[in-house]
C-alpha cells in the first residue's frame, strides 16, 4: 500500500505545487489568517473528512478514520507567513505588500493537504485514525499550538509527527535527532531610564546610552563566564534604540534580545542574571531600569521510539545514507507543546538546491525552497504514519 501511496503522491505533485504557489501569493501574518484556513477547511470537506474550524482561534483539524480500528496519529503543518518584503522575483511572488512565506509554511500546508487526499483514497485499507492538524501562528508567540491543544486537537491522539522544509539541508536529505532538537526561545526587553540633557553638559545628565552600552557588553559574559560550557546557551542582543539628535544626551535607551537554551536550570539562571546585571549597571550609573523577560516556546525534545519510526520510514524514502542525525538547532518551534502532551518527533526535510537558487536562509527576503522537497516530506510522513499504525 505504501508504494501505491507514493505513486499517487508523485501523480499529484503538480497539484501540490499549485497549492503551495497559491498560498505563497497570498500570505497571511500570524493571528491574522483568514483566507488560508478557509481554503484548508474546504479542501478537507471536499475529501469527505470530519473538519473542525476555529480550533484554538484560527486552526483547522480534519480527521480520517481508517477501515480497521487502531491507534491515532496526528500530522501537523503550520500556515502563517512573516512581515518581510519578498525579493525572490518568482512568478508566484507574494501579492501582499510587506508579507511573504519566508519559512516554508506554504509548502508544509500543501504537502499535508495532498497527503490527506491520497490517504483518503486508501481509507478502507488503513488501520486506525489520522488527524491532520493545520496550525496558525507558529511564527509569533504565544503561537497557535498551545491554544489548539487546549481546544482538543490532540484528544485521543497516540503520537504526532511533523516536519520543517529546511534550507540548510540539500533536497533529498532527512535530518533527525532524538532528544533535544530545537531550543527554548525567550525574549527580553530592557529599558534604561536616565536623565536627558545637553550634549555639551554631560555632568548635568545621566546618559542612558552609556549605561545601555555597558549593559550590552556585560550581557555577553553570561554565556562565556557564567554558564556551564557543556550546556548550550545563547544570549543575543537584537536591537538597541536610543536618542534622536546628535547634540542631545538620551534620557532613555531600549535593548531587546533573545535567549536560547535547552535545560530549565540554565534558562532560569540566565533570566535571573539578565535582571541582576541590568539593575546593578543602572544603579551604578544613577539610572533606573525596567526589565521584561518573556518565556517563549519550550525546547523541542523528540521521543526515542517515534524518532526511530521516523528514521526507518525516511530510509525507505531517500535511502539510509541520506538520513542524517543533525546537531541541535537554537531556533525555536512551538511543535514543542505537542510533544509535551503526546509522544512524537519533529524532523527536517532538506529543501536546498543551488541550481534553483534555493539557498537563502529562513526569514530572508529571497528565501525559497526546492519544491521537490514537499514530495519527499509527504512520502516520509506517509511512511512514518503507516509504520506507526502497523500498515507498513
Amino acid at each position: 500500500m505504501l508504494e501505491e501511496i507514493w505513486e499517487s503522491l508523485e501523480t499529484s505533485y503538480d497539484e501540490m505545487v499549485e497549492l503551495r504557489r497559491d498560498f505563497h501569493r497570498h500570505p497571511e501574518l500570524s493571528f491574522q489568517e483568514v483566507r488560508t484556513p478557509e481554503i484548508i477547511a474546504e479542501y478537507h470537506r471536499n475529501l469527505g473528512l470530519n473538519v473542525r474550524t476555529g480550533v484554538g482561534g484560527r486552526g483547522v483539524v480534519a480527521t480520517l478514520k481508517g477501515g480497521r480500528p487502531g491507534k491515532t496519529v496526528a500530522l501537523r503543518a503550520d500556515f502563517d507567513a512573516l512581515p518581510i518584503k519578498e525579493e525572490t522575483g518568482a512568478a508566484y511572488q507574494s501579492e501582499t505588500e510587506g508579507v511573504m512565506h519566508a519559512c516554508g509554511h506554504d509548502g508544509h500546508t500543501a504537502e499535508l493537504l495532498v497527503l490527506a487526499k491520497i490517504l483518503c483514497a486508501k481509507q478502507k485499507e488503513l488501520t486506525g485514525t489520522i488527524v491532520f492538524i493545520h496550525q496558525f501562528a507558529e511564527e509569533l508567540t504565544p503561537g497557535g499550538a498551545k491554544p489548539m491543544i487546549e481546544d482538543g486537537c490532540l484528544d485521543g491522539v497516540d503520537a504526532i509527527f511533523g516536519t520543517h522544509l529546511w534550507s540548510p539541508l540539500e533536497t533529498g536529505t532527512i535530518g533527525y535527532r532524538t532528544g533535544n532538537f530545537m531550543a527554548n526561545a525567550d525574549k527580553f526587553e530592557i529599558e534604561v531610564i536616565g536623565k536627558g540633557g545637553h550634549g555639551g553638559m554631560p555632568h548635568e545628565t545621566v546618559d542612558a546610552i552609556v549605561a545601555a552600552s555597558r549593559l550590552v557588553s556585560d550581557l555577553q559574559q553570561i554565556v562565556s563566564r557564567q554558564v556551564d560550557p557543556l550546556k548550550s546557551a545563547v544570549v543575543t542582543v537584537g536591537s538597541f534604540h536610543a536618542g534622536n539628535a546628535f547634540n542631545v544626551i538620551a534620557e532613555r535607551a531600549t535593548v531587546t534580545g533573545t535567549v536560547r537554551t535547552f535545560d530549565e536550570e540554565t534558562r532560569t539562571k540566565i533570566e535571573s542574571r539578565i535582571k541582576e546585571i541590568a539593575e546593578h549597571i543602572c544603579k551604578a550609573a544613577g539610572a533606573e531600569c525596567r526589565v521584561l523577560y518573556e518565556r517563549g516556546y519550550p525546547a523541542v525534545v523528540n521521543h526515542p521510539e517515534e524518532t526511530e519510526v521516523l528514521v526507518e520510514a525516511a530510509k525507505q524514502v531517500v535511502g539510509a545514507k541520506e538520513v542524517v542525525e543533525v546537531d541541535p538547532v537554537m531556533g525555536g518551534e512551538d511543535f514543542a507543546y505537542y510533544l509535551h502532551h503526546v509522544p512524537g518527533t519533529f524532523f527536517f526535510t532538506g529543501a536546498r538546491n543551488h541550481e534553483l537558487a534555493a539557498v537563502y536562509p529562513h526569514h530572508h527576503p529571497k528565501f525559497n525552497i526546492d519544491e521537490q522537497s514537499m514530495l519527499i516530506a509527504a512520502k516520509t510522513l506517509a511512511a512514518a504514519t503507516l509504520r506507526y499504525l502497523g500498515d507498513a
